[in-house]
């Protein structure tokens, strides 16, 4: 009995210093961190820099194009001349050399609205970008706090596994003074000690439950998984959650509405762009250029000349094997996808949020009956205790009441982080999770 009071005592002792000797962690300052050090995040932010990157009119071939060159360069060459009267004219290792360099300016002035198409599209590239990211920081939040109230979830497990192991302490500890007084047998002591044990394993594998927990959570913080730390047990529930006031926010923050609205928006540019393949390309052109250069075997031996060239270019696509009609009619059905695939999104997520609130209201109920269960399952359990210590009862029914008790109280700390988590969905479906908290 001393060793089995000893265990329980260590057991107790251990994980009281590991809470004191760790670091509370807010939701706040969880939030927070994954926000610094999230991967994900962090990715998500480096793709917005590269679309706004993008969006520019330069990107959009709105701006000319300068392009300077320089050539230098000769050649050694065994020459023979014959002319048609007189002697051969032979020259051996005769240099030339050749030195041009120069700029050249083209600038597209009118290519039918095409630039114009372009520049609109990767703006809304660049609006993708930013709704994408917060798509990210989002889902990202949403881990972390679903994984903040998993590890409050453990801790209030482990706690009722706690409560167990104390109890049937209790009831060993009756059972061999029973015995010792000639008012018991050996068949309760082995069976308190068998359940004992039953509750200590339970105990020990809840603890470990709570460990991996909190590993899954600094993984998603991003900082050492090895990291110690506890969180506030209580697990408040928003309980004012309006489907109507969520369905308002969904078509209008969700941002995979927002991305299928966006594809709609560039399917509709991409057509414009392409149709401007009908109109002429007129074009600006410039340039300088300066030459020098030496033959001795020319007829002019040195040359050297420098200027400047101009003119207008215009092009106007006349025929090309019906391609431009072949790119329109793809265009206009990449418009008929995004318009179905936005319709598509927008009943994917009406369908997750009625879901998801019919889950929400379902575990509100569960939680308020759960909460009731407690209480019943907790007073019958101090009066079977009592019954017990008067011997008025077989220990088999303080047992049964035992179990009750513990079953009760995981199944209301279930239905509480069950209602949390359809909660936390309701939200993030809604794009109204509270990055501040």
């Amino acid at each position: 009995m001393i060793n089995r009071i000893n265990l329980f005592v260590l057991l107790t002792a251990i994980f009281s210093f590991t809470t004191k000797a760790q670091e509370k962690l807010t939701l706040q300052e969880a939030i927070t961190i994954a926000m610094q050090n999230n991967y994900d995040i962090k990715i998500s932010k480096n793709n917005i820099a590269i679309a706004k990157n993008n969006a520019t009119i330069g990107n959009a071939g709105m701006l000319p194009n300068l392009t300077g060159t320089y050539a230098n360069g000769g050649s050694i060459q065994n020459t023979r001349q014959t002319p048609v009267t007189g002697e051969d004219r032979v020259i051996t290792g005769a240099k030339s050399t050749n030195n041009d360099l120069g700029a050249d300016l083209n600038w597209t002035i009118f290519d039918g609205f095409s630039m114009f198409a372009n520049y609109e599209r990767l703006k809304e590239l660049q609006k993708q970008g930013e709704v994408t990211s917060r798509l990210a920081i989002l889902t990202t939040i949403a881990d972390v706090i679903t994984a903040y109230y998993d590890v409050a979830r453990q801790q209030k497990l482990v706690i009722a596994a706690d409560s167990a192991i104390d109890i049937s302490v209790f009831r060993e500890k009756i059972a061999k003074t029973k015995l010792q007084l000639g008012r018991g047998s050996k068949l309760d002591v082995l069976t308190a000690q068998v359940d004992y044990n039953t509750d200590t394993s339970n105990y020990l594998q809840q603890k470990n439950a709570l460990q991996v927990a909190k590993v899954r959570l600094n993984q998603l913080l991003v900082r050492n998984v090895n990291l110690t730390f506890f969180v506030d047990n209580n697990i408040d529930i928003d309980q004012a959650l309006v489907y109507s006031q969520l369905a308002e926010l969904a078509e209008k923050q969700n941002p995979n509405v927002q991305n299928a609205f966006i594809n709609q928006r560039v399917a509709n540019l991409n057509l414009k762009s392409i149709k401007g393949a009908r109109y002429p390309v007129v074009s600006l052109n410039s340039g300088y250029s300066r030459t020098n250069s030496t033959s001795p075997t020319g007829f002019n031996q040195k040359f050297a000349a420098n200027g400047f060239t101009y003119g207008v270019t215009a092009s106007l696509n006349l025929f090309n094997g019906f391609l431009q009609r072949q790119q329109e009619r793809n265009a206009k059905i990449d418009i008929e996808n995004s318009t179905l695939n936005l319709d598509k999104t927008k009943l994917d997520v009406s369908t997750q949020l009625l879901t998801a609130y019919q889950n929400y209201s379902t575990y509100l109920d569960l939680v308020k009956l759960e909460q009731r269960n407690v209480d019943i399952a907790k007073e019958n359990l101090d009066i079977t205790l009592a019954k017990y210590r008067l011997g008025s009862i077989a220990p088999l029914e303080l047992r049964e009441a035992q179990r009750n008790s513990i079953d009760a109280q995981n199944r209301f700390i279930e239905m509480q982080y069950q209602a949390k988590l359809a909660e936390i969905t309701l939200k993030e479906i809604s794009g109204n999770i509270n990055l501040s908290n």
